[in-house]
């Protein structure tokens, strides 16, 4: 019994802010930004519009794509680090918003390694026999944590949902293993101090602007590269693969040049490596999947493709999954 993924859907909102508007509010350029991180343009949620909602878009596209019904799940996984409040989780909103009254439902917090760390939980339980139908989402307001008066740090993010749909099936095809790592030693490489339990908000938090993202750049930048390409190493190494067998990479949407810098180490070309993160910017644990399904979208996917994903985030927290489609 292998888990494979028998539809995919995504959701970015509407609203688009450029390079050109930011120029607007902090002290940068087009050209800096796009240099630095290849984005151009990322999406921006409307106001009171969450992570769930995102979420439900995305989940109600790739249901149908997996020609299922909510009923038809037996869990959803929701990976996000900005819910839509502390508690309930988001999945369950996302279950009651869906009418996937017979699902289970939780969330888990990996940041940008989040949908990888999601697909491997789906993974083991399908592999068990415990469920069947399982949809797992991976969907971001990242705009909520976003300080847009930091220029290093609200040039990067942006809001999006990408979501797939896993089967139990028998056969040679699906996902061919996960590899999920931390080292919470590093946490503070990038973090949002404010709005916890250790600190709770307060005046003090929101005057401090602790409640929005801290990142040290430059040493998040050198593990991103180091922990992505382990993490493909591994999948490979445990699969008997070389990197002649992958088909198509989907890393982590987190900056054009930690992708480029990823793939050059891996002697990747960059033609199989897939680079949306211009029009998207960094969604967190949206990036994957909705890259995934925009492969799908394109049919650069088809049955045989070797996908190989990998991520890295905050934690920190790294990941790969390889998949025989």
């Amino acid at each position: 019994m292998r888990a494979r993924i028998v539809g995919t859907g995504s959701y970015v909102p509407p609203s688009v802010i450029t390079n050109s508007d930011l120029e607007k509010t902090v002290n940068t350029s087009d050209q800096w930004i796009a240099e630095r991180t290849g984005i151009r343009n990322r999406r921006r949620a409307a106001p009171g519009e969450g992570s769930a909602s995102l979420g439900v878009k995305a989940a109600t596209t790739a249901l149908a794509a997996a020609h299922l019904n909510p009923s038809d799940l037996d869990l959803i996984i929701v990976a996000t680090c900005t819910p839509d409040m502390p508690f309930p989780s988001t999945a369950c909103l996302v279950q009651s918003e869906l009418g996937a009254t017979t699902a289970v439902a939780f969330d888990i917090s990996a940041a940008c390694s989040g949908f990888l760390f999601a697909l491997s939980m789906a993974d083991h339980y399908i592999r068990l026999e415990t469920y069947r139908n399982v949809l797992v989402i991976g969907t971001e307001v990242m705009s909520s944590v976003t300080d847009w008066t930091d220029r290093t740090t609200c040039i990067l993010f942006g809001d999006g949902a990408g979501a797939a749909v896993l089967q139990g099936v028998e056969g040679e095809n699906g996902i061919l293993s996960n590899h999920i790592h931390s080292n919470g030693q590093r946490w503070d490489l990038i973090y949002v101090p404010g709005g916890g339990s250790q600190q709770p908000l307060s005046e003090t938090v929101l005057n401090k602007r602790l409640n929005f993202i801290k990142m040290r750049g430059s040493a998040t930048f050198k593990l991103a590269v180091t922990m992505m390409e382990q993490a493909a190493l591994e999948a490979l190494s445990v699969n008997h693969l070389t990197i002649d067998d992958i088909d198509l990479f989907i890393p982590h949407q987190a900056n054009a040049r930690i992708i480029r810098a990823t793939a050059e180490r891996l002697h990747v070309p960059m033609e199989r490596v897939v680079m949306n993160i211009g029009q998207y910017g960094n969604t967190s644990a949206a990036s994957v999947p909705l890259a995934l399904d925009e492969m799908v979208k394109a049919n650069r996917i088809k049955s045989g493709t070797n996908v190989l994903l990998i991520a890295f985030g905050s934690g920190l927290t790294w990941a790969s999954t390889l998949i025989r489609w």
